[in-house]
């Protein structure tokens, strides 16, 4: 889809740049984006563009897919070829299993090279992929099973077990596949049960809006709502990608630019971020990407970027802090190649923006999007300035603006809600789209601001524009935050403190932090029958004992990101009249402290 190095395809998305791909700040932007046109096919299929046409090409089909890492084991290189073999095996035995086009089959798996195997095919079998983190405890793994209606799950054996500890909630979950399954394990073995499957599977020609992602977000009340997002979002995401990424080692409009380029993340592939900023467009480009299946340290990371000759990657700001403040001049222990470098899920600030420049020599790229809609607005340093804590301009083929409650443009200056028009510039469907919530018709609707078929998507973010045309970031419209990268919902929390037994009531905030941005921070109202059972309550240790223990039964539950960081007791929360709990009174309450305290320092 995209010509470079003899890989000659008809691209979904048509622009222009000047020769060089190089454009002078002033121009370069605006020519680009009225310029641009999408071109999505009727069919239109995920696995087809990032394995099967790489596969089918004597060119590239050798040529590696996957470089798989994990610690103390030596690094595998998988090609298009083996990629394809794989997955096709795997479609073959999720069809005699009983899964059919439009399933839903869970993926609870690590960056591995098994991964890409099975989202390759599950999506050209048209069923739907839904990624599950490995982190997700057995409360949140049993919501997302059951509400989604998996009837197949791919998994290792560090998620098996509790995959199949929670497998008797969920009655249509009828098969469990592992990759190296214990002995006494009841899933299928991944290796003998794809041996025994053919090498060759025919591609089901989905249709472009046909769904190929079902993936989970968290919201402030109730439970997490389920994203359903089509095969042509892939396209959509393809202008933000090459610009995030500095055309990705190569000029897309123009073949006669190209060169090489190996991609990493340690962003999670089950995230969307991982998933469609990392491990998708990667494979559509017929590049290789680095899957570590380890925890990440500024060492690992610097070790993987020299050792595969890295060029391009996506780091959350945490990360890019902690590499900083680990290793303040890496250039004089690691030969690094970088070329493009993304980060999104907070602002970057001037002290990383100047290391990524002056340390690891590129210029960082920041980015917004969220699961519906994804990567939409954001920098690129080789087309317009990058400026530090600016969420950047609409990419390509989006047309993004700041409204008002009314739907319509703010003035310059002036906050609003970020939102994206289902139509582009040229009054043509945009396909970064998702196809609306998972039986949650409710929440869809209220996500958009107009007709349905020419309308307002808000993304719940608060942001000014500014006379350039460069969004600022201001905060959530609602309660959902990001702590170290990762995004809160904090109903899922509050729910889960509420089931022990010394939990009457509890609320959940972001708590400012210099390192992370923000930390999780629950505010507890505790029960009067738990204490009045509690001889050592006037204990001075009891509500550190209580913390712990509070803290570690959330962690068992849910994903250990989420686990409260700090807990506060209280006798009551904030309330409205209607019986809510005023989640921004204790925000406010957690900042002006934050304040505080910095003023004293």
């Amino acid at each position: 889809m995209v010509r470079s190095q003899g890989r000659d395809k008809a691209s979904p998305a048509r622009g222009r740049a000047n020769r060089s791909g190089q454009a002078s700040a002033s121009d370069g932007y605006g020519a680009l984006h009225s310029s641009f046109r999408w071109a999505v096919p009727e069919h239109f299929n995920m696995a087809e563009v990032c394995m099967r046409r790489w596969a089918a090409d004597p060119a590239v089909a050798r040529q590696t897919a996957v470089i798989a890492c994990a610690p103390d084991q030596p690094d595998r290189h998988h090609s298009y070829a083996e990629l394809q073999d794989q997955a096709n095996r795997l479609s073959h035995a999720l069809t005699a299993l009983g899964v059919r086009r439009g399933d839903r089959v869970a993926i609870v798996l690590p960056q591995r090279f098994e991964t890409a195997v099975a989202y390759m095919a599950v999506l050209q079998m048209g069923a739907v992929g839904m990624p599950l983190s490995q982190l997700f405890g057995p409360e949140a793994l049993a919501f997302r099973l059951h509400d989604s209606e998996a009837v197949a799950a791919i998994c290792d054996a560090s998620t098996c077990q509790a995959l199949q500890a929670v497998a008797a909630d969920c009655p249509l979950l009828s098969s469990v596949i592992a990759v190296d399954a214990a002995a006494t394990s009841a899933a299928l073995d991944w290796a003998p049960l794809l041996a025994q499957q053919p090498g060759h599977f025919q591609v089901v020609p989905t249709r472009a809006d046909e769904p190929a992602v079902l993936i989970y977000t968290s919201g402030t009340t109730g439970n997490p709502k389920g994203a359903l997002i089509p095969h042509r979002a892939l396209i959509g995401n393809l202008t933000g990608f090459v610009c995030s990424q500095n055309w990705f080692g190569f000029d897309p409009f123009d073949a006669s630019v190209a060169s090489e380029a190996v991609f990493w993340s340690p962003a999670d592939w089950a995230w969307t971020g991982g998933l469609m900023d990392a491990l998708l467009p990667t494979l559509y480009f017929g590049r290789p990407i680095v899957g570590y299946n380890g925890r990440f340290s500024p060492q690992t990371a610097l070790e993987l970027m020299e050792r595969h000759a890295v060029s391009h990657t996506f780091l959350f700001p945490t990360a890019l802090k902690a590499m900083m403040k680990a290793y303040p001049a890496p250039r004089e222990q690691f030969r690094l190649q970088l070329q493009g470098l993304m980060s999104a899920g907070e602002a970057v600030g001037d002290a990383v923006f100047a290391y990524c420049q002056q340390q690891l020599g590129v210029t960082v790229n920041e980015m917004f999007g969220q699961t519906e809609i994804n990567y939409i607005v954001g920098n690129c340093a080789r087309l317009y300035p990058a400026r530090p804590g600016s969420m950047g301009k609409g990419y390509p083929g989006h047309r993004v603006a700041v409204i008002d409650d009314a739907g319509d443009e703010c003035p310059v200056g002036v906050p609003g809600d970020v939102a994206v028009h289902r139509l582009d510039i040229h009054g043509e469907p945009d396909p970064i789209f998702f196809l609306g919530y998972w039986k949650n018709e409710a929440s869809t609707r209220a996500k958009f601001t107009g007709d349905p078929a020419s309308s307002w998507c808000r993304t719940g973010d608060l942001a000014v524009r500014d006379a350039d045309g460069y969004l600022w970031y201001q905060g959530r419209a609602d309660d959902v935050f990001k702590a170290a990268g990762y995004r809160i919902g904090p109903s899922e929390i509050e729910n889960c403190l509420v089931k022990h037994p010394a939990v009457a009531n509890a609320a959940v905030v972001p708590k400012p932090d210099a390192e992370r941005g923000a930390v999780v921070k629950a505010y507890v109202v505790l029960a009067q029958e738990y204490l009045a059972k509690q001889p050592e309550r006037t204990d001075t240790g009891f509500l550190q004992r209580l913390t712990a223990e509070l803290q570690a039964h959330v962690k068992g539950k849910l994903a250990p990101y989420e686990y409260p960081k700090e807990i506060e007791f209280v006798d009551s929360l904030p309330m409205t009249t209607t019986g809510k709990v005023q989640r921004r009174v204790l925000r406010l309450q957690e900042e002006a402290r934050h304040q505080a305290q910095q003023g004293r320092a």
